[in-house]
């Protein structure tokens, strides 16, 4: 499919990070750019054409990052299913470990990394633990989020060169704000849910059209009912 040949193209295309993956993010939001009805509620947005290009991504990345709530929402299983394909390593934020034991993604091959707060319940990482997860303490920022520097340094570190980030709207939000992605693939299915969206706010500074995050080039792509959109992120930053 069009949408991966292109974004093999871009990966090749970008330039030089230091100590971090390529970040890839992606999600499907409906017109008015809702990905849920209500916080915490799972809604299934992406066609079958476009979710067999999502699983086409997943295959070519390393890893795959979501937070707790899509955890909670969602229950996925960020596995490679309706392409050939390894999958790649499942990495949650998780500040408090509220991961459930019998999520589906802890059935997978490749149990997921869980990147906490050291204040997060010792009894809470010892039970995840035994079911074989790596649950990984960061200390949190000023504003009480997981460092996103820090934890995109360590994944660099364990071999992690490009990430998927699955979202949900907090992730994808912390993502933009903080300059990391590289690449970013959406799904935009025909309808209006007047929901949650995917970017609720960006951060204050960004008052101004230049300074907001600008895909360029934009290449559009129908895909069955879908609209795919993806290309370049122009707000990229390095680890210092």
């Amino acid at each position: 499919m069009r949408v991966v040949e292109e974004y093999l193209r871009q990966v090749e295309d970008q330039p030089g990070r230091q100590n971090r993956p390529l970040v890839t993010l992606t999600y499907a939001q409906s017109v008015d750019g809702s990905i849920a009805r209500d916080r915490g509620a799972a809604l299934a947005l992406s066609g079958p054409a476009t979710m067999k290009i999502t699983h086409r991504l997943r295959a070519q990345h390393d890893g795959i990052l979501v937070g707790i709530g899509t955890v909670l929402a969602d229950d996925p299983k960020l596995t490679v299913r309706l392409v050939d394909g390894a999958s790649p390593q499942p990495i949650i934020l998780d500040s408090r470990l509220r991961t459930p034991t019998n999520a589906a993604v802890l059935r997978n091959q490749n149990r997921p990394w869980i990147f906490a707060s050291p204040t997060a319940s010792q009894n809470s990482q010892k039970v995840l633990e035994q079911s074989k997860c790596h649950v990984m303490r960061v200390n949190v920022s000023r504003n009480g989020n997981l460092p996103l520097s820090k934890i995109l340094q360590s994944l660099n570190s364990k071999g992690i060169k490009r990430l998927m980030v699955e979202g949900g709207a907090t992730v994808i939000g912390s993502f933009l704000n903080s300059g990391f992605v590289d690449i970013v693939v959406i799904t935009i299915a025909p309808l209006f849910v007047g929901g949650l969206k995917a970017v609720e706010s960006l951060i204050e500074s960004k008052s101004s059209v230049t300074s907001f995050p600008k895909i360029s080039p934009l290449f559009v792509e129908k895909v069955d009912e879908d609209i795919l959109i993806w290309g370049r992120v122009r707000s990229q930053k390095t680890l210092s």
